[in-house]
C-alpha cells in the first residue's frame, strides 16, 4: 500500500495534509535531516577559522559547501536512510554522506572535520530549535498575528452594540459585542509577547557537555565561546553547562505559551459556539454546503468545533512535551530522541485550528435583532443600576427592594420598572434619572 492522504494512519499527513503542507520543510524527516546537515556544515566553516589544520581550507568553496544543504533533495535524504540500513544510526549516516560530499567536491582533505569532536546531540538540539525557531518566526507569527488582528477588526466594528452578558448561564448586566471579542484579543496579544520572549536554546558541548574533546585536542582554544558564537551565529542562545542534552527548560516554556495562547482559543471557540445558538450570529451559507446528514435545515459551526477539537487535542500532547523533556536520567538517556520527532504533531493540530477559526470568523454576521430582543426580554439586569444609584442617594434598603421585585414569577418589563419607579420615596430628578436606564444604555465604558 502506498502512502497517500487515504492510507496516512494520521489525518495529519492524511486529511489535513494540504492545509499543514507549509509545515513539511520544518517538521518533516526530510526537514531534520536537512537542518542537522546545515549545523554539521556551518560548524566545520566555524572550525576553519580557528583550527590550524583548517588553515588551507578553501573559503571561496563556501558557497558549494552551504550547498550541499541548501540544494538538498528527497532523493539526497534516500541515500541517508539507505546508509543508516548498516549504521543503525541516524546523526552517524548523516555525517558519513556529508564525507561522501566532501569527496565530490574534491575536499577529501577537510572530511574529518566534519562532526569532530561532536556528539549527535550536539547536532539535534542544535538542528531541532533552529527548525523551531524558523517556524515559529515565518509560519506561526504571521498566522496568529492574522487572526488577531481579524478579532481586533470584529472588535472595532462591533464596539457599540449592546448586548446581554450572561453569568453562571443566566442574563446579566449588559456589555458590548465588540468589547467581549477584545477580551480575547488582548489575552492572546499577551501571551503571544511572553512566547516571543522565551529564548530558543541549543545545546552544543561535546559527549557529555564539557568540550572534552575539543580541549584535549586544542588546549589553548576557548571552547566554549566559540561554542556561545557559534550558537549566536545560527540565532540560537547556547545553554551552558549542561550534561549530552539540551535541558529543554525552555522548549518547555515554548510549548506551555502556545498551550496558554491555544486554551483561550479553545475559550472563543466555545463561545463564538454559543452566540451562534443563541443566533448572536448568523452563519453565511455557502452553496452546495450540507450540515447534517438527516436535517436539511442545520448550519452547523463546525469550523469552531473543528478548532476546539484541534486544539485540545494539541494541548494534550503540548503538555506531555513540556513534563516529560526536561527530564533525563543522569547525563543522558534517549526517550527525548524519539518524543522530539514528534513536535511537529501538536503544532500541526494547531495551525489546523487557527486555519479553521479564520474560516470560522469569516462567516459570522451579526444578528442584531435577535440581540435586541433579547435585551428587551430583560428589563430585570437594570436592577443592578437602579440599586447602585438608589445606595448613592441614601435610600433605605435598596438591594432588597430589588430583589423582592426581579425575583417574583413575574416577567420583569419596561412598564413594571416603571411601576415600581414611580412606587419609590424620591424626587422626580432621580425617578427620571431612574427611568433613563434601560438594557440597551446600561453597558458601561
Amino acid at each position: 500500500m502506498e502512502l497517500n492522504p487515504l492510507t496516512a494512519i494520521s489525518p495529519i499527513d492524511g486529511r489535513y495534509f494540504e492545509t499543514v503542507k507549509p509545515l513539511s520543510p520544518y517538521f518533516s524527516e526530510f526537514a531534520l535531516m536537512k537542518y542537522r546537515i546545515q549545523v554539521e556544515i556551518e560548524y566545520l566553516i566555524a572550525l576553519s577559522g580557528s583550527v590550524t589544520e583548517l588553515d588551507d581550507f578553501p573559503v571561496y568553496r563556501l558557497k558549494d559547501l552551504r550547498g550541499i544543504f541548501k540544494n538538498f533533495t528527497e532523493a539526497k535524504a534516500e541515500e541517508i536512510k539507505e546508509i543508516e540500513k548498516t549504521t543503525n544510526h541516524d546523526v552517524k549516516a548523516l555525517e558519513y554522506y556529508i564525507k561522501k560530499e566532501f569527496d565530490s567536491l574534491k575536499l577529501e582533505p577537510f572530511k574529518e572535520f566534519v562532526h569532530f569532536g561532536l556528539t549527535s546531540q550536539d547536532i539535534n538540539n542544535t538542528a531541532i530549535p533552529l527548525l523551531i525557531k524558523n517556524f515559529i518566526e515565518d509560519e506561526y507569527f504571521p498566522k496568529i498575528e492574522s487572526l488577531l488582528s481579524r478579532l481586533n477588526g470584529i472588535g472595532k466594528d462591533w464596539k457599540d452594540v449592546p448586548m446581554l452578558a450572561h453569568t453562571h448561564g443566566q442574563p446579566a448586566s449588559p456589555t458590548r459585542v465588540g468589547k467581549e471579542i477584545m477580551v480575547f484579543a488582548t489575552r492572546i496579544e499577551k501571551q503571544l509577547n511572553q512566547v516571543k520572549a522565551v529564548p530558543f536554546s541549543a545545546k552544543f558541548g561535546g559527549a557529555t557537555g564539557n568540550l572534552n574533546a575539543h580541549y584535549i585536542a586544542y588546549p589553548n582554544i576557548d571552547w566554549n565561546k566559540f561554542a556561545d558564537d557559534f550558537c549566536n551565529h545560527l540565532g540560537l542562545v547556547r545553554s551552558f553547562p549542561t550534561t549530552q542534552i539540551e535541558h529543554y527548560d525552555n522548549m518547555a516554556a515554548l510549548f506551555d505559551g502556545l498551550k496558554r495562547i491555544n486554551t483561550i482559543l479553545i475559550d472563543l471557540c466555545r463561545d463564538l459556539w454559543q452566540y451562534i445558538s443563541m443566533e448572536y450570529f448568523k452563519q453565511k451559507i455557502k452553496e452546495g454546503e450540507i450540515g447534517s446528514s438527516a436535517m436539511p435545515h442545520k448550519v452547523n459551526p463546525i469550523d469552531f468545533e473543528n478548532a476546539e477539537g484541534n486544539l485540545g487535542f494539541a494541548n494534550a500532547i503540548f503538555e506531555f512535551l513540556s513534563a516529560k523533556l526536561p527530564i533525563s536520567r543522569l547525563q543522558r538517556d534517549l526517550t527525548d530522541s524519539t518524543v522530539l520527532r514528534n513536535i511537529g504533531v501538536p503544532i500541526a493540530h494547531t495551525y489546523v485550528a487557527i486555519q479553521s477559526i479564520m474560516k470560522g470568523l469569516s462567516k459570522i454576521q451579526l444578528n442584531e435583532i435577535a440581540i435586541r430582543q433579547d435585551l428587551e426580554n430583560n428589563w430585570a439586569v437594570v436592577a443592578e443600576a437602579i440599586q447602585t444609584i438608589l445606595r448613592k442617594e441614601g435610600y433605605p434598603n435598596p438591594y432588597e427592594a430589588l430583589k423582592a421585585l426581579t425575583r417574583k414569577n413575574e416577567k420583569i418589563t419596561q412598564q413594571s420598572m416603571t411601576d415600581f419607579i414611580d412606587s419609590l420615596a424620591v424626587n422626580d430628578e432621580i425617578k427620571k434619572r431612574l427611568k433613563s436606564i434601560t438594557p440597551f444604555t446600561y453597558v458601561g465604558g
